[in-house]
């Protein structure tokens, strides 16, 4: 055998080796996993961004690590669905919790009765323990409840959590009269000067709605009153036909944690909120308090009227994110990670709803964004 056959031969030999080297010396990723059916069916025909990407990016938001429990994700695009999943055990016709996305409702009753002339924003609400001589409560404004400024004691979160407001309210003494429970607690700060998440101001803000819309005290004449006016106002023209509200003992509603709905409904509020309370044509409320909602308090620059704003995170309520997505968008948000994403200005509404942890939340919402980021800016 000749010297060039053995060079040819070990050539040869050595050509596998030397390519699996070169691969491994590559910074080319390696091709993503092909979509599966079920990610496939979510995306419609043509959902306004690229179909492949956004199945994967949604297959992202139910599959990744460390995002927790994604239970339904409805995608709205120039109206209409351009995505829907659902985890097993859940479908279109499953109520899911809004936790804290009902103070956004909350804040669309309150400003459905301001338009009917029943209240007025910069007055003192029409609260009796805070009207009597001297008591200082009675400074507070509805634009400031609504606003989370009221300066009154509510510590949203505690160290143990049974001693935080919140909880305090919603299951411990408070919990058959939450109202009278949130009104009863003095002012920490002087009314307007600081913000302060509370649960308990938004259930202030329904038992002022109760108020105005009945004399009785009879807690199933006050129930029977809001839901009435949540139904022909707002939950029927818009065709919210699943919601279901929540009311404590006194016929309060619970407007800061407990309504119900269908993803699909939840996504139609979202596109209420980003077609400024318009509805086939009809204006249901004043563009101009949509545009009230979404403007930034005087003390926070990420919160607006009983709305989240995506300015210094507020989107996802920690500061040590950077903020991704328009400026313009802003969202109604829940305990455990449920979420309305609304951006006008890519005509989109986004639906997240699940359970996530504080840290899971954090990796979630940014698989939610990645969503986002699919759709152009018109």
């Amino acid at each position: 055998m000749t010297r060039r056959s053995v060079s040819h031969i070990a050539s040869l030999v050595l050509l596998p080796s030397l390519a699996l080297s070169m691969a491994a010396c590559s910074n080319t990723p390696p091709p993503p996993e092909p979509l599966t059916q079920e990610a496939l069916a979510a995306v419609k025909d043509t959902p306004g961004a690229p179909k492949e990407q956004l199945a994967r990016q949604i297959d992202e938001v139910f599959t990744a690590p460390g995002v927790g429990e994604t239970r339904a994700m409805v995608v709205m695009h120039g109206g209409t669905i351009a995505a829907e999943r659902y985890a097993a055990g859940y479908d279109a016709e499953t109520k899911f919790v809004s936790w804290s996305m009902a103070k956004t409702v909350t804040a669309v009753m309150i400003g459905m009765l301001v338009a009917d002339g029943r209240l007025r924003l910069d007055d003192s609400p029409p609260l009796p323990r805070w009207q009597r001589p001297g008591d200082p409560r009675g400074e507070i404004t509805l634009r400031q409840l609504l606003q989370m400024r009221s300066g009154l004691r509510h510590t949203e979160a505690g160290n143990p959590p049974y001693e935080s407001s919140e909880v305090r309210m919603l299951f411990l003494d408070g919990r058959d009269d939450m109202a009278d429970w949130a009104t009863a607690q003095p002012l920490e700060a002087e009314p307007g000067a600081q913000f302060e998440y509370s649960s308990n101001t938004t259930v202030i803000l329904a038992d002022i709605a109760a108020r105005v819309l009945t004399d009785s005290n009879d807690p199933e004449t006050r129930r029977r009153a809001v839901d009435d006016y949540l139904q022909t106002r707002l939950f029927g023209p818009v065709g919210m036909d699943s919601m279901v509200p929540e009311y404590d003992a006194s016929g309060t509603l619970i407007g800061g944690s407990l309504i119900h709905g269908t993803a699909r409904d939840w996504a139609k509020f979202g596109e209420f909120l980003r077609n400024k309370g318009s509805v086939r044509g009809a204006q249901l409320i004043p563009r101009t308090w949509i545009d009230f909602m979404r403007k930034p308090s005087p003390r926070s620059e990420f919160y607006g009227a009983q709305t989240w704003l995506n300015r210094d995170s507020g989107l996802d309520r920690d500061d040590q994110l950077q903020d991704r997505g328009p400026s313009t968008m802003f969202a109604a948000i829940g305990h455990m990670g449920q979420y309305v994403l609304v951006s006008p200005d890519q005509k989109l509404t986004v639906v997240r709803l699940g359970h996530s942890d504080t840290e899971q939340r954090k990796a979630m919402l940014q698989e939610l964004l990645d969503v986002v980021e699919l759709y152009p800016a018109r």
